[in-house]
């Protein structure tokens, strides 16, 4: 989550509280399986970067997978882990879903969906059973996944006069913020992002030039 300050005269300051960094998967697709009494779990693990993504991902393999009697899933999304979802696609409830869900809680990730979808062998599992073939599934995507950790950064917008040009370079150079956005004239406006735990910095640092 980015988090929006622009400096004018002096900075308006208001730090939300969040942790500074996240974990997520790369891009590469990681896949597990699970099979008890003919029953075969096939897992699939996703980085995405909204529903829509999860939306568009899910529709891919009921596609795909049309014979298959489930296609249950869970997602995470965003460094707060506040917008997620699972589902049961037909399962007792909480049997399949929450499994999956609880695999990406256990290994504090986001930006991920994972789809497992089942091919019914016959033979019921009971409730016991489902969980741990969801959980096994899952869990053995995720095992298939390159873990990542990355940076919370925060955003930050800077307007000065034009003669503080060399002190806002000299500051960029140092701290390396990526810069997002410039414009030039009598008044400047640059558009910052740094990691968190920089971000307090980094506005000290450009809120204390002067005009010499």
């Amino acid at each position: 989550m980015s988090f929006f300050v622009t400096f004018r005269t002096r900075p308006f300051l208001n730090i939300l509280k969040l942790e500074d960094t996240y974990k997520t998967i790369s891009t590469d697709i990681g896949e597990g399986f699970y099979s008890e009494k003919r029953s075969k779990f096939l897992a699939f693990a996703h980085h995405i970067e909204s529903v829509d993504d999860a939306k568009d991902i899910i529709a891919g393999y009921r596609k795909k997978y049309y014979d298959a009697r489930h296609v249950c899933y869970a997602y995470m999304l965003g460094a707060e882990k506040k917008v997620f979802k699972s589902n049961d696609d037909g399962e007792p409830s909480s049997t399949a879903g929450k499994p999956i869900l609880g695999q990406i809680l256990s290994n504090d990730l986001t930006d991920i969906l994972i789809v497992v979808i089942r091919y019914y062998g016959g033979v019921n599992l009971g409730t016991g059973g489902l969980i741990v073939a969801y959980r096994s599934a899952a869990a053995d995507a995720i095992e298939h996944c390159e873990v990542k950790e990355k940076f919370i950064e925060e955003t930050v917008k800077f307007s000065f006069p034009y003669v503080m040009m060399n002190g806002v370079m000299k500051i960029v150079k140092v701290m390396q913020p990526r810069i997002l956005s410039q414009s030039y004239d009598n008044t400047c406006t640059i558009t910052l992002s740094i990691r968190k735990s920089m971000a307090e910095e980094l506005k000290n640092k450009l809120n204390g030039l002067s005009f010499s």
